[in-house]
């Protein structure tokens, strides 16, 4: 999750001072351009209107028109997939199945199953044999499996996302990726689990959220391996925020064409990328850099040869898409002397406008802000500039303070959670049925209260409570849960209220 800055002058005028900003023209708060915007931003900070309606979004309602009578099976086309995510635990399988869910989207670290980096360095065949007995576990119950790399839980194996921050923890720079792909040990990697669990496995995910290791493991230095340059001021150790966020495409693309060639026919799955910004749709869809992108970064962006364009180019079967909220835009314009990937857009990002926030909020820590209209315009924007490709949803939820000061029975008393999700249905309904967009499925965000990156334990995302001061670390399930399995239940829209259990 991304710390997001209040909109004020002071706020603005320190960044024009951190990067050597110099503006041509006034500072003002706007709705930049959609098109330049979804080239740079977050897909969690969507902007959706003009400048001249900014004021009007305030007082809009940002929900979608629905009766709750609506969210079940029945009010989603046939074969709908429901899963929810998380971190890959055995303990989780019965969660899931209480819940009547379809998948189980998790992750698959790269170190569990190559503890040297590299295949030529060992493989850890009791690392191969947990994700079995994970994957055996699920389809023995009913639940398909995703497979991510190293981050998620997906009812398919998304099996590269966060493996390559395991790449990343061996070979210490992004732009190291090319001269990982030219030693082999991505594909190695890649090819070692397709040939393992590829036949169980059908869903895969290479990379979750490009934008988020560009953004904050090599331009904040926030995230790891802690890479940025000096005046960024996080005290990274080393880096480079103005070349080095620009270089992820060719490993996923890799993936995909071996997978293609090699397994795709036989194993008869898909093969993904998990997304949270348009700079990847576009080289994924067209085998280029958006050309705002290009203008802007110029040199520092690589360069396609016409073999890497061909690879990367329609290297997808699906596109996930991970959705939490929306955000304002501060056109900050003008020219920067401390160039980077952050001063590339010339915006600044913020969820409130003259102090008035664009939505409610979970958590007291939380950056973003609850507006459940902005999926089903993301939704709408891919259809359209992006040839209309099948989609999942791989994230959507909400956070919320970890309060260790209140019982169990309270805690799990997760209302906001289950209206977030209630809300996130009904726009996405909407998108699918008025707008015809090609979604097939929905993974909530998570299964259970986790380890949540730079968080820590401070704030809880899950449908199902952990207690953290049990060795056995039992979980709950939440209000949220009990919906969930509620509506999953049903395949008719007669409306049926949920009973809830505070055990």
């Amino acid at each position: 999750m991304i710390p997001q800055t209040p909109l004020n002058v002071d706020n603005i005028r320190a960044t024009e001072e951190r990067f050597g900003m110099k503006q041509s023209e006034p500072v003002m708060a706007t709705f930049v351009s959609l098109a330049m915007l979804l080239n740079y931003a977050v897909l969690t900070i969507l902007l959706l209107f003009a400048t001249p309606n900014a004021d009007s979004l305030l007082s809009d309602n940002s929900k979608c028109a629905c009766d709750e009578a609506l969210i079940n099976r029945g009010g989603f086309p046939n074969g709908f997939i429901f899963g929810s995510a998380s971190a890959a635990y055995q303990e989780n399988v019965q969660l899931l199945k209480d819940m009547g869910v379809d998948a189980y989207k998790f992750s698959i670290s790269w170190s569990r199953i190559l503890p040297g980096g590299a295949i030529s360095k060992g493989v850890n065949r009791d690392g191969i044999d947990y994700y079995n007995n994970l994957i055996n576990g699920l389809l023995a119950n009913g639940i398909q499996p995703w497979s991510m790399g190293d981050y998620a839980p997906f009812g398919h194996f998304t099996s590269f996302g966060r493996c390559l921050w395991r790449l990343l923890k061996f070979s210490n720079c992004l732009n190291e990726i090319v001269y990982a792909l030219n030693r082999g040990d991505f594909q190695d990697f890649a090819d070692l689990l397709f040939s393992q669990i590829g036949d169980r496995v059908k869903y895969w995910i290479t990379i979750n959220e490009p934008w988020s290791l560009s953004y904050l493991g090599y331009t904040r230095g926030v995230f790891a391996p802690g890479r940025c340059s000096s005046f960024i001021g996080n005290n990274c150790v080393a880096g480079d925020s103005a070349i080095e966020p620009y270089n992820q495409l060719l490993a996923h693309a890799a993936a995909v064409k071996l997978y293609r060639e090699k397994y795709q026919k036989v194993q008869r799955g898909k093969i993904g990328i998990t997304v949270k910004s348009f700079w990847v749709m576009d080289p994924i869809t067209f085998g280029r850099y958006p050309d705002s992108m290009r203008t802007r970064a110029g040199a520092r962006l690589p360069e396609f040869t016409k073999e890497e364009a061909d690879m990367v180019k329609e290297s997808f079967d699906f596109v996930g898409v991970n959705y939490y909220s929306i955000n304002y835009a501060v056109n900050i314009g003008g020219h920067c002397t401390n160039v980077s990937y952050l001063t590339d857009s010339r915006t600044i990002f913020t969820g409130e406008k003259n102090g008035v926030p664009i939505g409610k909020q979970g958590s007291t820590k939380s950056w973003y802000y609850i507006y459940p209209k902005g999926l089903r315009g993301i939704l709408r924007y891919i259809k359209q500039k992006y040839n209309d490709p099948l989609i999942y949803i791989t994230e959507n939820g909400l956070d919320e303070d970890n309060n260790n000061s209140i019982p169990m029975s309270e805690a799990i008393k997760d209302y906001k959670r289950k209206d977030y999700f209630l809300d996130h249905l009904c726009c996405l309904r909407e998108a699918i049925k008025q707008d015809g967009a090609n979604v097939k499925g929905f993974f909530a965000w998570s299964l259970t209260d986790n380890f949540e990156w730079i968080s820590g334990y401070a704030v809880r995302f899950g449908l199902h409570y952990v207690d953290f001061t049990d060795k056995s670390f039992r979980r709950y399930p939440k209000h949220s849960a009990q919906w969930f399995r509620s509506i999953l239940q049903r395949k008719s829209q007669k409306a049926r209220s949920t009973k809830f259990s505070d055990q």
